[in-house]
């Protein structure tokens, strides 16, 4: 991920953590029967005929694509280790995720970069990505997507001291209306680095190597 240091990124910076705890819930379940008739209903909307040799399995195959992607379980995120260390700031980068868009029901990427400073627990390195896939299954947009990120390691680790950078591909972007590729970066700030400028630009060092 490479950011430009003078410019900075798109920072959302009145965000104080701690944040409210509600931010994942239990795994939802989709309405299997229900997705079956809406795929057949959408061919035929698109003008093709859900008979035809090539599409007959096509309204079965889209419901298990939505049911995969809305039940998703992403197993435990929470393991924590004592800390023995303070002050340091510890970063995960490179983590990869795809969601849908909740204004065009069209897909987006986002490589995303976490940082924090424990106070009393550190968090397994897994969980990071656990954290970011279980909050990209579900309808988003990358704002959002963020902020949750941030408030779920947060409430996890109990510390307010959370940066989150994601970088997006947003399809109802190039495959629609303006039809042009482009990358949106966005970004949570809280704690230390909201308020420290030399522990936001270290932050983003870090993660621009």
């Amino acid at each position: 991920m490479s950011l430009n240091m003078e410019q900075g990124v798109n920072a959302n910076e009145n965000h104080h953590f701690p944040l409210p705890d509600s931010v994942t819930h239990s795994i939802r379940r989709v309405d299997y029967s229900r997705l079956l008739n809406l795929g057949r209903e959408l061919l035929v909307a698109l003008g093709e005929d859900p008979e035809r040799e090539g599409l007959r399995e096509t309204p079965r195959r889209w419901a298990d694509a939505w049911k995969e992607f809305i039940e998703y379980n992403p197993g435990n995120t929470e393991t924590c280790f004592n800390t023995i260390s303070s002050g340091q700031i510890v970063c995960v980068s490179g983590i990869r995720v795809a969601s849908y868009c909740e204004h065009h029901l069209m897909p987006f990427w986002c490589t995303v970069a976490i940082g924090y400073i424990p106070e009393k627990k550190v968090l397994g390195l897994s969980k990071f990505a656990r954290i970011a896939h279980q909050l990209a299954h579900r309808l988003q947009i990358q704002e959002q997507l963020g902020l949750q990120i941030a408030q779920e390691v947060s409430r996890i680790t109990e510390t307010p001291h959370v940066a989150v950078v994601l970088s997006g591909e947003h399809s109802c972007m190039t495959m629609r209306g303006i039809n042009t590729p482009g990358v949106m970066t966005s970004s949570v700030m809280s704690g230390l680095f909201q308020d420290s400028g030399e522990k936001r630009l270290e932050f983003l060092k870090l993660i621009d190597r």
